[in-house]
Parts: structure tokens; C-alpha cells; sequence
């Protein structure tokens, strides 16, 4: 797949911007258009699509972009700033608990679960240290939780023969990807979601290793495997700002 190239078109007033990844002809058949968490859009189009095909498909759907990305950015506006301090909500696996800030703790610090509390513990602590060490303990989290479900996602799947390599990377338009080699990439702030949410997006990837493409026969394999997917998806999307580090 060659690097995404940037395009923008007036729709009204108002300028569309979105990137165009290309990709052979045998992986991507149709071009799909995609409005990412961060209200950035993104075409998918087959490596013969030339441009005056994927701005007439772009086109076609602008009414629709227009109110998916205003959508995204009010509830990105309307989110209030993270500060780190004790009695902000924090989300694992869905579940919601009370962030506790510890201070005069040993020097080397450290982040435990207590009831309904996450623990961040460290000597003199700030936003910025706080901030740090709770991602490395979700990254931490991130590694158990996305080997175990992948585990279970895989199982049924026949054309899976053997689990794919998989790397966390903190992504802030993606929740997983999976490259042309079958290697899977997945966001580990999606820990942080329901493990319906999780396993949504573990299959999604894994769908990927049958069919490299969004086409009809990816989506009927999808259908296939989780009836509700659409759904999943939904609630996955309506969580955003609460899960990705968007701001």
C-alpha cells in the first residue's frame, strides 16, 4: 500500500479534507471512505481509481462526511481537559473508577487497582508524571488482556492457523490495523473499552488476513462472525473521547 496522499474539495462553505491510501486492485476493489475518531477522513481506493473517480465518490458521500466530523469535533469540544488529580474517572475494560493520587510514596512509584480506585503513587507527583505512569500501566494491562482475547477471538476462525505477531502502538486515528504481511497492530487505550469492544476490533483485524480489503466480502465475513458487529461499533465510537488521547 503507498503512503496516504492528501485531497480537499469544497462542499458549501466548507472545505473537506481527506487522505487516499491506494492499494492493489486485487485487495481493494471498490473505494471506501471512512471518518477516523478524530474526525480525520480517509479513502480507501484501488490502485486504478484515479482521482476523478475518488473525488465523484467522495462527493457523492460529502453530506454525509460533513455531518459525521461535526458530530466528532462537538463531542471532542465538549470533553473536558484531563488534569491528572485525584477524583477524575478513568475507564478499564469498560468499567469506570476514581483515579487516587498518592504523594510521599517510595521514589520509584507505582499504579494498583483498589475497588473503585486506580492508584498512582510516586513521590512528589504531577500531571505530566501521572499522566506517564498510567499509560505505561495500561500499556502494561494492554499486552495481558489483548493476548488473552486475541487467543479466544482466534479459535473459531478457520482460516487462522497459527495467532499473527501483534505489537501495541498508541495510534490516535486507529483502534488496529493489519499490515499486507499479517501483522496485527492494535491501540493499547482500547483497553480501556468493553471487551465486546475489544474482541470487535481484534476480529475486525483478523478478517483482514482473509479479505485486505472493506469490500462486500470483508463485511460478509464480518456479519458472519459477529452478527452485532454494527453495533459493537457504535458504542466503540460513541466512547472516543473518553478512550483516546484525542486532545
Amino acid at each position: 500500500m503507498n503512503a496516504p496522499s492528501s485531497r480537499s474539495f469544497r462542499y458549501g462553505d466548507e472545505l473537506i479534507r481527506f487522505r487516499v491510501r491506494t492499494q492493489p486492485a486485487r485487495k481493494a476493489r471498490r473505494i471506501a471512505i471512512h471518518v477516523e475518531p478524530d474526525g480525520s477522513v480517509v479513502v480507501d481506493a484501488p490502485q486504478d481509481a484515479d482521482d476523478t473517480a475518488v473525488i465523484a465518490a467522495v462527493r457523492q458521500r460529502a453530506a454525509w462526511i460533513s455531518q459525521r466530523v461535526a458530530d466528532i469535533r462537538q463531542r471532542l469540544d465538549s470533553a473536558p481537559a484531563r488534569e491528572h488529580v485525584s477524583g477524575e474517572s478513568l475507564l478499564y475494560l469498560g468499567r469506570r473508577y476514581q483515579l487516587k493520587v498518592v504523594a510521599d510514596a517510595p521514589r520509584h512509584g507505582s499504579v494498583r487497582m483498589r475497588g473503585a480506585h486506580i492508584e498512582v503513587a510516586a513521590a512528589r507527583p504531577d500531571a505530566a508524571q501521572v499522566h506517564a505512569m498510567l499509560d505505561a500501566w495500561y500499556a502494561l494491562r494492554a499486552r495481558e488482556v489483548m493476548a488473552s482475547r486475541l487467543a479466544a477471538v482466534a479459535a473459531p476462525l478457520r482460516w487462522v492457523h497459527a495467532l499473527p505477531a501483534v505489537r501495541l502502538r498508541a495510534m490516535r486515528r486507529q483502534w488496529g490495523n493489519c499490515s499486507p504481511a499479517g501483522r496485527l497492530t492494535l491501540n493499547p487505550h482500547l483497553v480501556k473499552a468493553p471487551r465486546e469492544c475489544i474482541d470487535y476490533v481484534i476480529l475486525h483485524e483478523l478478517c483482514h488476513l482473509k479479505e485486505h480489503h472493506h469490500g462486500p466480502r470483508f463485511h460478509r465475513l464480518l456479519d458472519a462472525c459477529m452478527p452485532g458487529w454494527r453495533e459493537v461499533k457504535k458504542r466503540l465510537d460513541g466512547l472516543v473521547d473518553q478512550l483516546m488521547p484525542l486532545r
